[in-house]
């Protein structure tokens, strides 16, 4: 079947400028860090998000993971540590990470390889969720390279006949494009100094059905 990522929440962009009139969603639910908890054991992502994000005291994260309190702790510990190694070093503001999508949807579109190549990191993953239920790769792409070519290919194979919009994913920029066959897929970026180091893109239609609504 290939990755796992989480259900997407897609919305359309504000067109108001001002971020205190928008909704928005805290770092705590991005996207990334959904893909990150996956990644954690059970009872260390119990242990992270009720102490790190709810305030829970570790006695009481104990007794539900079923650890002394000094172990919950070290369980947490692991979990913030994984955590924060994922974590963009230099995390790019709302409008750079638009330009980035911007530059990066243009590149694509243009079929332009070495304009993607100079959006992407070199270390740069894509993984792609189908659910068994479309095609996605079965497993993630690693490198600039292989994820540049990948990404032209497969937009070579939709050209006139996809539509793309520019969406918020979890509140941060992502796209969303509707293929003729009325397939969907999501796509979610992580950003870090500028470059794209993560790509996520959700063409489960299990999980997009809710996406209905904002094309």
């Amino acid at each position: 079947i290939g990755p796992w990522l989480p259900d997407p929440l897609v919305e359309t962009p504000s067109s108001e400028p001002d971020p205190a009139d928008r909704v928005t969603l805290d770092e705590s639910v991005s996207h990334a860090l959904l893909v990150v908890l996956e990644s954690l054991s059970p009872a260390e992502r119990t242990a992270f998000v009720l102490h790190d994000v709810f305030g829970f005291a570790f006695e009481e994260v104990g007794v539900i993971v079923g650890r002394s309190p000094a172990s919950t702790r070290q369980l947490a510990s692991r979990a913030r540590r994984h955590v924060e190694e994922q974590r963009p070093r230099y995390p790019a503001s709302l409008d750079q990470q638009r330009s980035v999508v911007a530059a990066f949807t243009a590149a694509v579109g243009d079929g332009d390889l070495d304009g993607l190549l100079a959006l992407l990191d070199p270390d740069v993953v894509l993984r792609s969720d189908g659910g068994g239920l479309v095609n996605a790769a079965r497993k993630p792409i690693l490198g600039a390279d292989r994820v540049g070519r990948s990404l032209l290919a497969f937009a070579r194979k939709g050209r006139g006949s996809s539509q793309v919009r520019f969406v918020d994913v979890n509140g941060m920029p992502g796209l969303l494009i509707a293929e003729a066959s009325g397939i969907l897929t999501v796509t979610a970026f992580t950003i870090d100094g500028g470059r794209i180091v993560a790509l996520d893109v959700v063409r489960n239609p299990e999980k997009l059905r809710h996406v209905q609504g904002v094309r």
